[in-house]
């Protein structure tokens, strides 16, 4: 994903971040095969970096957006658009959430998948019929929920969505169940990471994934990174509430499209 950019002014930030995590960001970037990067510590560093080029690319031409949201990891790089968190507080606390995020999901493997072509509803109604640790994860768009757990469950749960009209399940390559009850560990070990981080009033309101909500304040920040971990992502609330502020256009920063085409559907 870093190929197109290496020749890019901006790409200096992947030298400031290989320094300030003590990772070789460049090779994650350039040369990790998908197998290197399912692994979250990698994946979410990674992807941190990448969209933190992107926005410096973009804030070169002057361009500056009025609201952000960023879907789970990308929080953070809203809140460096925001001016919140500074993007070398940003690499730490990035890498500390993801070795965090690894060690949770080693203790506890777990897995996720997408819903498709099912109601929220009976999405909550599928995990809740499971005699077993599986949660809704992403509230991502219409016909569109993630689903994460335990393997067993999670594959209980595909079965019973599947009997309630849901047109397919899909796998999705990562490495644990994310923002579930079994991220706790990692939510405590966040939030050491996060009372010791210098966190400022964002200069533009940036809407929270766990309410759905606009927020300033730097006092609002600590509690809501913390509680993500364990919270599902309200994604498509959050695409109605900047729609709301009168967001137009929207833009993606960052590797890949996904959200692109949450926000078309």
């Amino acid at each position: 994903m870093g190929a197109p950019w290496r020749d890019h002014p901006s790409w200096e930030l992947v030298e400031e971040a290989t320094e300030v995590s003590g990772r070789d960001v460049a090779h994650l970037l350039l040369h990790a095969d998908a197998g290197e990067l399912k692994a979250t510590r990698n994946s979410q560093l990674a992807t941190f970096v990448m969209s933190a080029v992107v926005l410096d690319a973009v804030e070169r031409l002057g361009v500056e957006p009025a609201v952000a949201a960023g879907h789970s990891l990308g929080e953070y790089t809203a809140l460096v658009a925001a001016g919140a968190v500074s993007f070398v507080d940003g690499v730490r606390l990035v890498a500390e959430r993801g070795d965090a995020m690894q060690a949770a999901a080693d203790a506890q493997p777990g897995s996720m998948a997408a819903v498709m072509g099912l109601d929220d509803d009976d999405v909550e109604v599928a995990c809740a019929r499971v005699d077993g640790d599986v949660w809704v994860a992403n509230l991502n768009g219409p016909g569109q929920v993630v689903i994460a757990g335990t393997p067993e469950a999670l594959q209980l749960a595909a079965t019973e969505a599947k009997e309630m009209g849901a047109r397919k399940v899909l796998p999705l390559p990562v490495g644990g169940a994310f923002h579930t009850p079994l991220m706790a560990s990692a939510r405590d070990r966040l939030r050491k990471a996060i009372a010791a981080t210098d966190v400022r009033d964002a200069t533009f309101g940036v809407v929270a994934n766990v309410d759905a909500r606009v927020h300033t304040a730097a006092e609002d920040w600590s509690g809501l990174l913390a509680a993500q971990l364990c919270s599902p992502v309200r994604w498509r609330a959050s695409l109605h509430a900047l729609a709301d502020l009168g967001a137009n256009p929207f833009v993606e920063l960052g590797p890949g499209t996904v959200l692109t085409g949450l926000c078309t559907r």
